[in-house]
């Protein structure tokens, strides 16, 4: 989608109208581009069919349609207002009304396209994200045996033992890791804190034994959900920690309605110390916008496609989308970003990463591939045997159940990914 605000260089409704614009875009969430064009005289306006300024056009069309007797001209426009009356800008309703209307009959479109072979992996995500948030399902789940040791191919274990002997094993292998300390939403400040805590006890405990000092948290595990400056001064004690031993903390994204507060906490953080770094997901539209934006801040970016049931006006559903929006932000990472890192099994986007790279230049010093534990062992062995930098994503903690059943709901062969993944390493599902 592409918005422009076209206004004369003496309007004076130009600055308001941007802002008013900008903040309309920014809520939601399309992550639609900007554009400014100065009209600059009566040709200029008459080529562009332009009746005044300030115009607001989506796709070369104009958002509110000029009255039929207003001249091409260089003169302000007027509109009206919900309150009645008139003003020099566009409501703010008036775009966001404009902007809903196009998000469904975009989702209208994609419907519409729906194939029979997108059913299966509809359902299972469907499922299995709902199946994330039951408490009940939860605790069957946690006390079954068998599927605590299913979960035992995922996640390093309950405690952090469990994990440092994790880490120890892919260091032999030539693997880096991001350690995840399990936990969401939590519902109090002291259970924000204890979590926090978990994060600096993990942090010290990777110090103490010589071990790459690299965590990635959650921010409603933080206490987001409480209060956005609480989470903030919680998380900062993370940071804190990590900036005196010299680590990395890597804040998760997670649904589309906390992206904005996550990425102001990212850049508040950031700033304070500049081993912090963001998450982006190919299938929220908004996130060329924000890919830019990190780019310009030089924040780290670990660019993923998305695990989370979103809605269609803020998030692609079709996989080819995804796909495609996720090859076109890992080249303008690859490309411009703070060593980037890649995180996806996708082989053809790996494939595609590293031919792009060697391409451009482009030395895998400069980048990462990063993994999940558990999920394709073959490939990131043969990616770091390869010579490729390979960062898998290590969780471990009680808190296992919501993370597991995300995996699961990603992708209809996660269902059955144990069997699927030793069959393609051609190897026992002891290890790990």
């Amino acid at each position: 989608m592409r918005v422009e605000l076209l206004t004369t260089l003496a309007c004076p409704h130009a600055q308001r109208a941007e802002e008013i614009l900008r903040a309309v875009v920014a809520r939601d969430g399309s992550g639609a581009q900007i554009e400014r064009v100065y009209v600059s005289d009566l040709d200029h306006a008459a080529g562009l069919g332009f009746h005044g300024s300030p115009t607001i056009r989506i796709d070369g069309l104009d958002l509110v349609l000029p009255p039929a007797d207003l001249p091409i001209g260089l003169q302000c426009r007027s509109y009206q207002q919900p309150g009645g009356g008139v003003d020099g800008v566009v409501p703010a309703e008036t775009i966001s009304a404009e902007l809903e209307r196009r998000r469904l009959a975009h989702a209208h479109e994609l419907a519409s396209r729906t194939r029979l072979r997108d059913i299966p992996a509809r359902l299972s995500r469907v499922f299995f994200l709902w199946a994330s948030r039951r408490r009940l399902l939860a605790r069957l789940a946690t006390a079954i045996p068998l599927t605590r040791r299913m979960v035992r191919r995922f996640v390093a274990g309950d405690d952090l033992d469990d994990a440092l002997a994790v880490l120890g094993r892919l260091q032999e292998q030539g693997m880096r890791w991001t350690a995840d300390v399990l936990g969401e939403s939590v519902s109090s400040r002291e259970m924000a804190v204890a979590a926090a805590d978990r994060y600096i006890q993990t942090l010290d405990a990777l110090a103490e034994r010589g071990l790459e000092a690299n965590v990635s948290l959650k921010l409603t595990q933080m206490g987001l959900d409480i209060d956005a400056a609480f989470c903030r001064d919680n998380v900062a004690r993370v940071v804190d920690r990590a900036r005196q031993i010299g680590a990395f903390v890597r804040i998760d994204m997670e649904d589309h309605t906390k992206t904005e507060a996550t990425l102001d906490i990212v850049r508040a953080l950031h700033g304070e110390y500049h081993d912090v770094g963001a998450v982006i997901q190919s299938y929220l539209y908004r996130s060329a916008a924000d890919v830019e934006r990190l780019i310009y801040e030089q924040i780290r970016v670990r660019l993923c496609k998305g695990a989370y049931d979103e809605p269609a006006a803020v998030a692609m559903k079709a996989r080819e989308e995804v796909d495609e929006s996720y090859r076109v932000l890992m080249e303008r990472l690859l490309l411009a970003g703070r060593y980037p890192a890649l995180a996806t099994h996708d082989e053809r986007l790996i494939d595609h990463a590293v031919a792009f790279s060697a391409e451009n230049g482009i030395g895998p010093e400069r980048y990462e591939f990063q993994m999940l534990y558990g999920v394709r062992r073959d490939l990131q062995e043969r990616l770091v045997a390869a010579g490729q930098n390979v960062r898998v994503y290590v969780p471990y903690g009680t808190q296992w159940y919501p993370y597991y059943m995300r995996r699961l709901g990603e992708r209809p062969a996660n269902v059955i990914s144990l069997l699927i993944s030793v069959l393609r390493e051609g190897r026992g599902g002891g290890r790990g």
